[in-house]
């Protein structure tokens, strides 16, 4: 693990999902972003096309969005790592404000 990161807090390592991500720093600092695999986003569309949300499945969006092949642990891992490196993580990670 990367020598910044202190803690990674995965809500759901399932497989075709969509999870919220939290990546604590050894400052302190907090900052999360919203896993998505591939699969995940069709099967919302088809949900959407289904309920009629998002102009029935004709969009999608989310914020701090990552998309991913897996939402496992070590995929995810990696990939904050890899954003760290090539200083692209506060880029796409949004910051936590502490109250």
């Amino acid at each position: 693990m990367n020598s910044s990161i202190k803690n990674i807090w995965i809500e759901s390592e399932e497989s075709n999902d969509n999870t919220d991500v939290i990546v604590t720093l050894q400052d302190n600092n907090r900052y999360a972003a919203t896993f998505f695999t591939y699969e995940n986003i069709v099967a919302l569309r088809m949900k959407n096309q289904k309920s009629g949300e998002c102009l029935n499945g004709r969009f999608f969006w989310a914020s701090d969005m990552i998309l991913v092949e897996r939402a496992s642990r070590i995929e995810i891992e990696e990939i904050i790592e890899h954003l760290l490196d090539e200083k692209e993580f506060t880029s796409i990670f949004k910051k936590i404000k502490e109250h």
